[in-house]
């Protein structure tokens, strides 16, 4: 008896690719989008052209496609466009998909070994008058703010060649902070970069180090004197995917490792701290008080949407949000990790204005019922002067993706926050728009999308 073909999950539902690039001229409002709501949401996320190569095809590895949102005057427009990275060039004159995930050298076509497989689909900001799309393996990828049109890829990271998907943007000096992991000549190495870019776009500092051992590093933490680089077990190994195990895999007994440098400090002062195995994508922001660093995370027991690394299944598990105290004196080598909420979330947001620095107000993508499955049914408001926390759950089988923040006047959090929602009952999905200090209350506009756009991860707003 043949057993059932396996449908993977990435490929399938509201995971799966759309098959178009479109304009909507004009989408349908229900509420009210706000009529100083004034720029333009992209979002970011994998896209496949072509049916992937690789049987466990892993959904960080699609093609990136960006969804942008343009609203002027309570009106709200919608284009999308795939990046046009080499890789997408290269496959879409071949017709057919030329590269493993994450460019693995296993189930790479013999015609794309050693070419550039780059996705640029994790991410998307503006700095410098340049819109980038960003993917933590290769440099940011130029794009057209209006058009979406690809113009390619930015040397930022100079001989490095990495750039993370998620650079810090100091909001007193209009610098935009970034590292890179997995540098140098063997792909998945302990190799790290830090760097900074000026708010005219050059770079004006990049260096090179070594990690404790080699992982993936999604994200990291920047104060305005500080950075922390969390190395946490999520651990990469070379020999291991040759092997045909797991390029990427569970493995605590590394333990946990975070490096602590101070801004105006040459590389080699990197001091590395300890603390418990979990993992963090996303930090929700760091800033300090005297001799004290604080860091919220949402984090993880173990790496989700990972095997093991001897290639068993992983354990399902959620993200809280958790504060990590760091203590700059030097006294202590250990980093302290306190849970200050008790809700299942993702995609951790504030208002940038305090990037860096003390803040009130947080947002994120909340599992209201704890699922385990990375995968979201509300929106979250937290105030940590108050510690009141407010939740807005939408209708069964809706999924929010990131909330991201929208500043109204100079005082921090009175704003919008801007999200993508997938209506499942329908199987389309909504821009929505909700007053920042009343999330409670649900969405004051929505702009109706005549179509799904697939999950994907991050997006970051421009003004007009």
């Amino acid at each position: 008896m043949n057993a059932p073909a396996r449908i993977n999950p990435y490929l399938s539902g509201n995971f799966g690719p759309v098959d178009s690039e479109d304009d909507f001229s004009e989408l349908k409002i229900s509420g009210e989008i706000p009529k100083d709501l004034h720029g333009a949401f992209y979002r970011n996320g994998p896209n496949p052209q072509f049916p992937p190569r690789d049987p466990n095809h892993h959904w960080f590895a699609g093609d990136g496609m960006l969804h942008g949102f343009f609203v002027e005057n309570g009106k709200v427009s919608y284009r999308n466009r795939y990046i046009r990275t080499p890789k997408w060039e290269l496959e879409h004159a071949a017709g057919r998909s030329l590269f493993g995930s994450f460019s693995n050298p296993m189930t790479t076509d013999p015609s794309a070994q050693g070419k550039e497989g780059g996705v640029a689909n994790t991410n998307v900001v503006w700095h410098a008058g340049k819109l980038l799309a960003l993917e933590e393996g290769h440099q940011p990828f130029e794009v057209d703010p209006v058009t979406l049109e690809s113009r390619g890829y930015l040397p930022y990271a100079g001989a490095a060649n990495r750039f993370t998907a998620h650079p810090k943007m100091d909001p007193e000096t209009g610098e935009m902070v970034f590292f890179g992991y997995g540098v140098g000549p063997m792909p998945l190495s302990a190799g790290m970069a830090y760097g900074v870019v000026d708010k005219t776009g050059k770079t004006t500092r990049l260096d090179q180090f070594q990690a404790p051992y080699g992982a993936m590093v999604h994200d990291f933490c920047v104060t305005d004197r500080h950075v922390l680089f969390p190395i946490l077990p999520l651990s990469a190994s070379l020999q291991r995917a040759m092997s045909g195990k797991p390029a990427f895999g569970w493995e605590p007994e590394l333990g946990g490792r975070i490096g602590l440098l101070a801004r105006d400090k040459g590389i080699e002062t990197v001091r590395w701290l300890n603390t418990d195995p979990c993992y963090v994508f996303h930090p929700m922001n760091a800033w300090e008080e005297g001799d004290t660093l604080y860091a919220d995370v949402m984090q993880y027991e173990q790496a989700p949407l990972f095997p093991n690394a001897d290639g068993s299944p992983g354990k399902p598990c959620s993200a809280y949000l958790v504060r990590w105290e760091v203590d700059l004196t030097g006294k202590t080598d250990t980093v302290k990790q306190t849970r200050i909420d008790d809700m299942a979330g993702e995609f951790p947001r504030l208002d940038e204005r305090r990037a860096g620095l003390s803040y009130r107000h947080g947002y994120f993508a909340a599992d209201t019922s704890d699922t385990g499955k990375v995968i979201f049914n509300g929106i979250a408001h937290i105030d940590f002067k108050t510690g009141k926390r407010v939740v807005h759950e939408f209708a069964k089988g809706d999924v929010p993706g990131e909330p991201v923040f929208v500043p109204r006047s100079d005082a921090e959090g009175d704003g919008w926050l801007v999200a993508v929602v997938y209506r499942g009952a329908e199987d389309r999905s909504d821009f929505v728009v909700f007053d920042a200090g009343d999330v409670g209350k649900g969405p004051i506009g929505v702009a109706q999308v005549p179509r799904r756009v697939p999950f994907g991860f991050h997006g970051n707003w421009r003004p007009a």
